[in-house]
């Protein structure tokens, strides 16, 4: 499989990467670990995961995915043979998570890390990565900036200064934004710079045709600073694989399990209306829906992955096989026009 380079962190990622934020709640530790076994057979070579996973989080089953992970990575020889990325969380969301101590200083990204690696029984994280900004910032379907919101922040340079420690340290390649803007990528930038740091090596935003929003100023960044993207929710939440098509809510599906509680961004109207119109443009040229999202996002220069996942190997073994189709300048553009027509749909 294709592997694209993440600058700041010398590492080469495959171009789809295992998400694991299923572990521990729709997923038991064996049916993980086939995942896990299945991306290794299948040239995938990395895996992202998070403090919070599983999703939905709560404090019942938070941290969970880490424990799995580890303890399929502490197997002989699999260690070796995956780049492991995990997140810490940030403030405000999960007060539940290290007894509500989630403002991104030094001192609790440093135990936070500490943390992370006892749970995946490593003592290395490839890629340690921000879950969401500190500050106050439009996210997770929201799109206004709402400066009534402001509230005392943790400087970016402290949170470098920690991410410099841990590299230091030996306890982490190389560090990731996630959930970010263009402003906050830029000035975690300038802040290594200022430190004589590394630069993120990453950006792990949504990206998806029902999502088309980091193509604008954070793709400038993007190109300008070296910072790739991390893609997730590459099939809207599964909005792309056509199963909610027409109003459909197939029993077992994330939508159907969990209610409003998930994905809300992506059952807007206009994010169905989109993928009605995507859906038929993708049988127009002789495809599925899957294969015509997956394909797109794969050609895309900024992408460094693409973040997949799914209940079963056998919804991974088809979103693998999706993402290397053709498409024709002449489908692009026809892309480009629906997206034009639906601009942000999710946000």
């Amino acid at each position: 499989m294709e592997r694209r380079p993440l600058f700041h962190a010398n590492l080469n990622v495959s171009v789809l990467s295992l998400g694991t934020m299923t572990w521990g709640e729709q997923n038991n530790e064996a049916e993980a670990h086939a995942q896990l076994d299945w991306a290794v057979e299948h040239d995938i070579n990395f895996v992202d995961t998070a403090e919070m996973y599983p999703v939905p989080p709560c404090a019942e089953t938070g941290m969970r995915t880490e424990i799995i992970l580890g303890n399929w990575l502490a197997k002989p020889g699999n260690r070796q043979k995956v780049v492991v990325a995990s997140k810490i969380a940030g403030p405000g969301r999960r007060d539940w998570i290290r007894n509500g101590a989630t403002a991104l200083t030094k001192a609790n990204i440093i135990d936070a890390c500490e943390g992370s690696l006892r749970r995946l029984q490593t003592d290395f994280i490839d890629l340690y990565q921000i879950h969401w900004p500190d500050r106050n910032v439009a996210a997770f379907g929201t799109w206004r900036f709402d400066s009534g919101k402001e509230r005392p922040t943790v400087p970016i340079v402290e949170q470098v200064e920690a991410m410099q420690t841990l590299i230091k340290q030996g306890k982490i390649g190389g560090y990731g934004l996630s959930n970010e803007t263009a402003w906050g990528t830029t000035m975690f930038c300038r802040a290594a710079e200022q430190l004589g740091a590394p630069k993120p090596a990453s950006i792990q935003n949504p990206y998806c045709l029902l999502n088309r929003s980091f193509e604008g100023d954070l793709a400038e960044v993007s190109y300008r600073e070296q910072v790739p993207l991390l893609a997730y929710s590459v099939l809207g939440m599964g909005m792309l694989t056509g199963k909610y098509l027409n109003g459909a809510l197939p029993v077992g599906s994330r939508f159907q399990k969990f209610g409003e509680t998930m994905g809300g961004r992506y059952r807007r109207p206009l994010a169905h209306v989109a993928t009605e119109e995507y859906a038929a443009l993708a049988r127009k040229h002789g495809m599925t829906i899957t294969e015509l999202a997956m394909s797109f996002a794969a050609t895309r220069w900024f992408v460094g992955s693409l973040i997949i996942g799914g209940t079963s190997v056998a919804q991974l073994d088809q979103v693998r096989k999706s993402y290397q189709t053709k498409l024709s300048p002449e489908l692009i553009a026809e892309v480009d026009a629906i997206s034009n027509r639906y601009l942000h749909p999710t946000a």
